[in-house]
């Protein structure tokens, strides 16, 4: 029997129109949220997200500016930059598309940003505030993405043994944050796997919910994926078809043998991505929020 397609596209739908509601209650106060995005040369990637983000925050309500800076950009032009929307009262939050261009430090980029308008959650602050368990604030979108694909899935992780694969900062960390929090919706036992861990499938063949984060397509294969568990593709790889010889979108597992095993999968495109997009738009109207005089 072919595992429970989780459905990300559906459930972000439904989460923006919670948040469109917010900005609606904000705007007939006097504050519409203001969300500046910053992008650092001519990455034809990155210009596709920064389109997609602008996109949806005329969706919901947001309103939104992109600042678009010369490939050949300094740090300190960047931070300059990011002074002047840290200062700006109609700025309520900053993302810089990563990644920027190698001579860019990212680090201190991140770091210049006024945590109060960190919509990324990405600052030393908010990733505090994430790991002693406060549950205001900024989410990191991904992952708070994946734990609403959980809950309103009615995938409950309470007393579930998770296995996270992937150690980054972006997704792999914060998420076995959110899954192990001492909080509904959450609550449970959490291992991380990663690049150096000996025998991943010894770990993966025993989560009861199995996220993979680790970039490499197709990784995760049916006899890794315990019989019944709930699998979360967070990967968004692109790989030739030998077939057609086009590119394809594909996640870090192998949808057609985990189908055959899981109770429940979300496929890739149309999964965890959009549920990204919509974790982005709800901190930027909680940013909105946030600085309501």
């Amino acid at each position: 029997m072919l595992a429970k397609i989780i459905d990300g596209k559906a459930i972000a739908a439904e989460i923006n129109a919670e948040t469109a509601e917010m900005v609606k209650v904000l705007t007939a106060k006097g504050k519409l949220p203001g969300l500046a995005v910053v992008l650092v040369g001519e990455d034809p990637a990155s210009q596709v997200y920064v389109k997609n983000k602008i996109k949806a925050c005329a969706a919901v309500g947001i309103r939104s500016e992109m600042y678009h800076l010369p490939a050949e950009s300094s740090t300190e032009e960047v931070l300059a930059l990011i002074a002047k929307l840290n200062a700006d009262p109609a700025v309520d939050g900053i993302l810089v598309q990563s990644p920027p261009p190698p001579q860019v430090d990212e680090a201190k980029v991140i770091l210049a940003i006024d945590p109060d308008k960190d919509v990324d959650c990405f600052s030393e602050r908010n990733v505090g505030r994430l790991l002693i368990g406060q549950q205001k604030g900024f989410m990191p979108c991904t992952p708070w993405g994946v734990m609403e694909l959980l809950r309103r899935s009615g995938n409950d992780p309470k007393g579930k043994h998770a296995v996270v694969i992937g150690r980054s900062n972006i997704v792999g960390k914060p998420m076995a944050a959110l899954l192990l929090q001492k909080a509904a919706g959450a609550n449970a036992t959490v291992t991380v796997v990663h690049s150096g861990t000996p025998d991943i499938r010894r770990f993966t063949r025993d989560a009861d919910i199995l996220v993979a984060a680790i970039g490499k397509p197709n990784f995760v294969s049916g006899d890794m994926v315990k019989p019944g568990a709930v699998v979360i593709d967070v990967g968004i790889n692109r790989v030739v078809d030998p077939a057609t010889g086009k590119g394809r979108l594909c996640g870090d597992v192998n949808f057609a043998e985990a189908a055959e095993v899981a109770s429940a999968i979300t496929p890739v495109p149309g999964g965890v991505g959009p549920m990204t997009i919509a974790g982005l738009m709800r901190n930027a109207a909680v940013a909105g929020e946030m600085h309501l005089k």
